[in-house]
């Protein structure tokens, strides 16, 4: 059975324009499985996609970005405005809202906030990095602020609509600190914080009191009264605990589990794209011999990437194109890596200075064979992708040593070891902005060692286009072609997360992100 890709903006479009429903008291329960087990769940400390599955219902933002429209809407602001030269962005905030212990929220608790996350002794992973140049919050009235940056930056809307730039009460902050808040979160959202326990579960309850929902949401207070997360961290205990009945949501389930369980009437399966970077291998330019822009070329026509997601992700996921997902700004197909093409391959490698030894069918130079160090991290199904790459390359005479690592620790120290010529990493999100570490040179992820100063000027430009959204993503659809040019990278697949829920549960949408659920709109079948 062929499971068919839904783009993440159609599955939210009927969501966004649909009327509202009148609001009746929760009842019920539901289960949701976690696939990870972060080691913190704080999101304004703590970087996991997994804990804003259910903490993307505790916290409300100051905007949201409608997964439909693709525009930034009102949510904590009711309005804002940015400077001409964007570096201020005012919000006007609402009057009505309150933090689930009663405190009130408005300026100076979004003060509180951003000092909380900046504050250096708090070592926030993720939400400090997310707010960009920032410069200081001015406080004008109870609910009015400015956010003063040094200097534009576009991505700052984005950032602030996702729940790691959460309000959470300045009173709970302050009472628990950066240890223990992370155990007795407070936000404004229609789900209320219960009770976290490490790598068993996490309670919400439905916010009874909840009245200021944004328009992404279909529903405008919760049907659900209690919904439990568990952790399901074993790929292959997902569809029995769907069977089970142990679960009764659980996304990243394995393809050929997807397919079996769409057989049967009792499931629904919704393949939801992800926003960001695909499952993608940088190739490493200061290496030999990938510093050879040929041997680059070769290497990227010489796997065929169709076969691979094929084989390793069935029919769900496609083909990545680019650096960036086909649901990103800045994706356009004429972009696009060229196909696999073994013949136009060798070609290149016999040009490059290495040729077929007829005895020992190896590409060789000066006596010495050709040989690619490849560093695999453990995620995302990886290790299958990165087996069939070497079987890829094998095929044209290229030897392959895989070196899989136990995590994203071990991964930065081989990076930092630079002993590699193609390395796996990959960051989610809506805004184009996450190429610039990549690809901009001395940038924190640039571990292609890419060095171009045109394409340089073209992700500072984007990250400081505030005004212009057409041209600022013609300058990501120019990267893209820049970074396909130097053959920078080897992208796979582009990320789908494959949920399966119990045909119970109606009304299951998601975040513009793709991974987060909107816990509100969620329904159950009598």
């Amino acid at each position: 059975m062929r499971l068919r890709l839904v783009p993440l903006a159609l599955i939210l479009a009927a969501a966004t324009l649909a009327a509202c429903t009148p609001a009746a008291p929760a009842s019920g329960s539901l289960v949701y499985g976690l696939t990870l087990a972060p080691t913190g769940i704080d999101p304004h400390l703590n970087a996991s996609s997994e804990l804003g599955i259910p903490l993307s219902s505790v916290y409300d933002t100051l905007v949201f970005l409608d997964p439909g429209t693709g525009d930034f809407v009102p949510g904590l602001a009711e309005r804002w405005t940015i400077s001409p030269d964007g570096t201020q962005y005012t919000f006007t905030l609402r009057r009505d809202v309150r933090f689930h212990d009663g405190t009130r929220f408005d300026a100076q608790a979004v003060r509180a906030n951003i000092d909380y996350t900046l504050n250096p002794d708090h070592h926030s992973q993720k939400a400090a990095f997310m707010l960009g140049p920032f410069d200081r919050v001015d406080v004008i009235d109870d609910f009015t602020l400015v956010l003063v940056l040094k200097e534009p930056y576009a991505p700052l809307l984005d950032s602030l609509s996702q729940v790691y730039l959460g309000m959470a009460s300045p009173k709970a902050l302050e009472a628990w600190g950066p240890v223990d808040y992370q155990f007795h979160q407070v936000g404004t959202g229609p789900y209320v914080f219960v009770e976290y326990v490490p790598n068993d579960h996490l309670t919400l309850r439905a916010n009874a009191d909840y009245a200021w929902a944004p328009s992404v949401y279909t529903r405008k207070a919760p049907a659900i009264e209690t919904i439990t997360f568990r952790f399901f961290t074993d790929t292959a205990t997902r569809a029995p605990a769907l069977e089970s009945g142990a679960a009764d949501i659980i996304g990243e389930v394995p393809p050929q589990d997807a397919e079996r369980l769409a057989a049967d009437g009792g499931f629904t399966i919704l393949p939801v794209a992800i926003a960001g970077q695909p499952l993608q291998y940088l190739i490493n330019t200061a290496r030999p011999p990938t510093d050879d822009l040929d041997v680059r070329k070769a290497l990227l026509i010489g796997v065929d990437r169709g076969r691979i997601v094929q084989t390793v992700f069935g029919t769900a996921s496609p083909v990545a194109q680019g650096p960036l997902s086909a649901n990103a700004m800045g994706f356009v197909a004429g972009a696009a890596l060229p196909g696999y093409d073994p013949m136009e391959a060798a070609r290149l490698l016999d040009a490059a200075g290495w040729p077929l030894d007829p005895v020992s069918r190896l590409r060789t130079r000066s006596g010495q064979s050709m040989e690619l160090i490849v560093v695999v991290p453990p995620w995302g199904s990886n290790p299958e992708v990165a087996q069939l790459l070497e079987a890829n390359w094998a095929s044209l005479g290229v030897k392959v040593r895989l070196e899989t690592v136990a995590g994203f620790g071990p991964l930065k120290e081989a990076q930092a070891a630079g002993e590699y010529n193609l390395i796996g990493v990959n960051l989610f999100g809506t805004d184009p902005d996450l190429l610039r570490p990549f690809f901009v040179t001395g940038g924190s992820y640039n571990w292609a060692n890419a060095r171009s100063a045109e394409l340089d000027r073209l992700l500072l430009e984007g990250s400081q286009t505030t005004q212009d959204r057409s041209s600022r993503a013609l300058l990501y659809v120019q990267a893209a072609e820049l970074i396909r040019d130097q053959a920078l990278v080897l992208p796979i697949r582009d990320y789908v997360n494959l949920v399966v829920a119990n045909a119970r549960v109606r009304d299951l949408h998601f975040s513009a992100q793709g991974w987060f659920p909107l816990l509100i709109d969620l329904q159950l079948a009598s």
